[in-house]
């Protein structure tokens, strides 16, 4: 049993994970992911098309929050070095947490992990410099005239990040995402 904990949270789908971690005085191992005990504890069945990785020089860099469609992915996430503010909101428009967001602060340290599913759009917040952030994608390929995104400040979402605007790095064409009200209902799930 790899897990000591697979928490469902209050959105369907996203889970908190923490993997268990084997230590002695030559250090630790931990084992990352294993398909059939994360099938049994969230009923998921993963199909790992990729895995990819993301580093962080600065404090405050933030990435998202970003989905595909109609080519969609499931990301299993977690912390290399450093720490970030995890986010994923749900973008499902039947669920009953439709337009609302999970975040969670993932460290290397805790080796704890998110799972966002296809329907939520996901991002994170770098909280330390030289933070390097780990993905294990599944369903689709990335593709980036399937990318769509949505603002990480919109105030109907109100994301409680954990530092404010001004120390934040992110890209331009984050800020100019359209907010959750501004959407084409397409793009949607």
């Amino acid at each position: 049993m790899p897990y000591t904990s697979i928490n469902k949270t209050e959105i369907e789908g996203v889970f908190v994970i923490q993997p268990k971690v084997f230590g002695d005085e030559r250090g630790w191992y931990c084992p990352d992911l294993e398909l059939t005990e994360f099938f049994e504890a969230t009923g998921i069945q993963l199909r790992i098309t990729q895995i990819a990785s993301s580093y962080n020089l600065a404090q405050g860099v933030l990435r998202g929050l970003h989905y595909q469609k109609p080519e969609t992915q499931g990301k299993l996430v977690r912390v290399v070095s450093g720490s970030v503010y995890d986010v994923a909101v749900d973008l499902r428009k039947s669920s009953p947490t439709f337009g609302k967001y999970f975040g969670a602060t993932l460290t290397a340290k805790d080796h704890n992990q998110l799972f966002v599913p296809v329907g939520c759009a996901h991002g994170y917040l770098a909280l330390e410099p030289n933070t390097e952030f780990n993905y294990v994608v599944t369903d689709g390929v990335y593709s980036p005239q399937f990318e769509h995104g949505l603002n990480p400040f919109d105030p109907q979402i109100a994301i409680a990040w954990p530092l404010p605007k001004e120390q934040m790095v992110l890209k331009d064409r984050d800020l100019q995402l359209p907010n959750l009200k501004d959407f084409n209902l397409d793009l949607l799930f």
